[in-house]
């Protein structure tokens, strides 16, 4: 049976480093915004093992002028976990989150490798690839929340 539920920014470091930072040292783990109090950290739970994760920041971003914006980060599933929907299921979770809280966007930077994912839950590209340093080419993404 697979849950979702709020989970601290330390448990996400170990899916956060074994999909999204392999190689690099814990700490790059981290990410800015974590300990916010308006950060919230979803997992979910795959017969009790943590299989995938997601960041949710209340961040705006000028680019979407003055609704209130969300931002996703570090959003992960465990490579024994992948192909089975968990991925959509994060996303779902994160959007119905953000809509409770007043949302009307979300938005985050995305693996090239994952755009295709993210438009077939109705995310659209705003703008070029970019190049975060030691991670690899992104594209900023984004779905407006109704």
């Amino acid at each position: 049976m697979n849950t979702i539920r709020q989970i601290t920014a330390e448990e996400t470091y170990i899916v956060r480093q074994e999909v999204l930072r392999k190689g690099q040292p814990p700490e790059s783990c981290r990410f800015d915004g974590d300990e916010l109090p308006t950060t919230v950290h979803l997992g979910l739970f795959d017969n009790g093992m943590l299989a995938g994760i997601v960041t949710v920041l209340d961040h705006g971003n000028p680019v979407f002028g003055t609704g209130k914006a969300f931002q996703l980060r570090g959003m992960a599933v465990r490579t024994t976990h992948q192909m089975k929907g968990f991925g959509a299921a994060l996303l779902s979770g994160a959007e119905a989150f953000v809509k409770t809280e007043g949302g009307t966007v979300v938005w985050f930077n995305a693996r090239t490798t994952a755009v295709g994912f993210y438009e077939k839950a109705g995310y659209q590209k705003n703008g070029p690839a970019f190049e975060i340093g030691n991670v690899g080419p992104h594209y900023m993404m984004f779905k407006a929340i109704l």
